[in-house]
């Protein structure tokens, strides 16, 4: 094996790693079952009338083509229970009004300190400039319900299974 040279903290980070391997208890571990947890993402859970995976589906919500690159089982089932509590600031939506009075809704794309780019509920790409604008609010709530109540455990499981199978286009 060829020789490393890791810093302070990534040395205590792998032996933190190593040291909390045997102590991980999989008893109370469901394993999941993407078909299964696809079949809920489509149906039941609802998640295909406002995800869309790889480019196919609606764009009111993120991509969630490689959703099981980007975050952990752990989050992802975080966030499966409570939505907003882990919902990352770039997907948050905004409230604008207009000096006219036209009132929209939508995600936020980008935003500097005069604009703000966002898809509205009807999918339309919107660019807003923030003097035009008599209100605007990011909002900390979402629409995104949770799945604590709604689905069993293992019907979780499966749909975190599916989630984290999804890693992009290859």
């Amino acid at each position: 094996m060829q020789p490393f040279n890791f810093g302070a903290s990534e040395l205590t980070g792998i032996v933190s790693y190593l040291r909390n391997m045997s102590s991980f208890d999989t008893k109370g571990l469901l394993l999941g079952n993407k078909t299964r947890g696809q079949e809920l993402f489509e149906g039941a859970g609802k998640c295909a009338t406002c995800h869309a995976v790889n480019g196919k589906g609606p764009r009111v919500a993120p991509d969630l083509g490689d959703i099981g690159s980007m975050r952990t089982a752990d989050l992802l089932h975080r966030t499966l229970l409570d939505p907003a509590g882990s919902m990352l600031p770039v997907s948050r939506s905004v409230h604008a009004v207009t000096k006219d009075g036209k009132i929209i809704n939508g995600r936020r794309l980008n935003e500097d300190t005069y604009s703000v780019q966002l898809i509205d509920e009807q999918e339309h790409l919107v660019s807003l400039n923030k003097s035009d604008l008599r209100e605007y609010a990011v909002v900390n709530t979402t629409p995104m319900p949770s799945y604590k109540d709604k689905f069993s455990a293992q019907e979780l499981a499966d749909l975190e299974a599916y989630l984290l199978s999804l890693k992009g286009v290859k």
